[in-house]
């Protein structure tokens, strides 16, 4: 049997009970994007039950109605976990739950701890930093670049989330060069509780400087287990598409492609899919564009049409699926384009959970993203020491 999830970054679905404690009160990234593009949209996620699964919050999607036969079992998921992040979102789903979040930096200069910034500068010998405050890595690195190219200086800046990220253009830094300067912050964030250091690579010239495909992210050690160690255990081999692995330190997977961008990561995927075996197989990926590219920037033509372009190419990958296989697809937290900010929304996510050959139904509205891992694994016949699945 094989199993696909593929996640669509920051896809929520409307505000949790607690979004006022995040500031975010009234977002709704999907439901945003559908009252301003009009028309109907997104046919074969409509057929799997993604506007079933809106309404059982209330919300009606505009051009996503509701169908009779949902070809999934549709459902949303609340966070249990505190945070609104890549990292908490994606290790609850595969069945880590946190009891407190990730540290979070204050977003105006200075952001970083006077200690950490100090020892960053002496392990790595690079002198100095710029940035030191929040800020969208495109803007930041306008802001910077040619100061950069200037002092050798790397940028050092983070967001919304427990982040640290270190942006270096290509000339000053070669991308192992900046990958080592990430390892020793990674080394110094650990105690701090920090979810991700992230090397933001970028070339170009001034007023034209521009990010390249190189990046890596450095997660935080995890906690326990995953439904990908479970899975392992029962002789399913795990593979993760796109920055699948950096989230999860390449822990509990057996095959990782670090591909960069939705169509680099679909096109993986087909090709995953096209290699017939006999093993059970676990696929774990992420569609980053739609968080990076559109929600942070706050582009919500950008966004409806790259959920588009994943929804005309989800027809392809079920077909390559045999009767029983499980093609699921939902979120890891929200950024919704239409609110205020440019950050994370603390949301909902849909959960679509389609058996090949089988009709599907309703899972509700579940109290934890591990209820997916749950239910993988139980598909698998194994367990989980958290969540519960949708057919118990």
């Amino acid at each position: 049997m094989t199993t696909v999830l593929l996640v669509i970054d920051s896809f929520g679905i409307g505000a949790l009970p607690d979004a006022s404690k995040y500031g975010d009160s009234g977002a709704n990234t999907a439901g945003h994007i559908c009252g301003i593009i009009k028309g109907e949209k997104w046919p074969f996620l409509r057929k799997m039950g993604l506007g079933n699964a809106s309404e059982l919050l209330s919300n009606t999607l505009q051009g996503v109605k509701p169908v009779s036969e949902p070809g999934a079992w549709y459902g949303v998921m609340n966070e249990k976990s505190p945070g609104k992040d890549t990292t908490t979102g994606h290790w609850e789903m595969a069945g880590l739950i946190l009891d407190k979040p990730f540290r979070l930096f204050p977003p105006e200069y200075p952001s970083f701890p006077e200690k950490l910034i100090r020892d960053f500068i002496k392990e790595t010998g690079c002198g100095g930093i710029l940035g030191n405050k929040s800020a969208s890595g495109t803007a930041i690195i306008e802001e910077l670049g040619e100061e950069h190219l200037k002092t050798g200086y790397p940028i050092c800046y983070t967001s919304a989330d427990s982040v640290f990220q270190i942006a270096c253009h290509n000339d000053k830094y070669p991308i192992e060069e900046l990958y080592r300067l990430c390892e020793v912050a990674r080394k110094l964030c650990d105690p701090l509780s920090v979810g991700r250091v992230i090397a933001r690579p970028f070339d170009g010239k001034p007023g034209e400087f521009f990010r390249t495909a190189e990046r890596h992210d450095y997660s935080i050690a995890l906690p326990g287990e995953t439904v990908m160690d479970v899975l392992q255990k029962k002789g399913v081999q795990t593979v993760a598409v796109g920055k699948i692995g950096s989230i999860f330190l390449e822990q509990g997977i057996d095959v990782s492609y670090h591909d960069a961008g939705n169509k680099a990561c679909l096109a993986r995927t087909c090709e995953v899919l096209k290699e017939k075996t006999d093993k059970d197989r676990f696929v774990f990926v992420n569609l980053v564009d739609t968080d990076m590219i559109y929600g942070h920037r706050r582009d919500v033509e950008g966004y409806f049409q790259a959920v588009d372009n994943i929804d005309s190419r989800l027809s392809k990958i079920l077909s390559q699926l045999e009767e029983g296989d499980r093609l699921a697809v939902t979120g890891d937290h929200g950024c919704d384009p239409a609110f205020k900010g440019t950050d994370h929304t603390r949301e909902y996510v849909p959960v679509l959970y389609q058996i090949k050959g089988e009709p599907g139904g309703s899972v509700g509205i579940r109290g934890t993203f591990a209820d997916l891992a749950a239910t993988i694994a139980e598909s698998y016949g194994a367990e989980m020491k958290t969540g519960k699945s949708f057919f118990s």
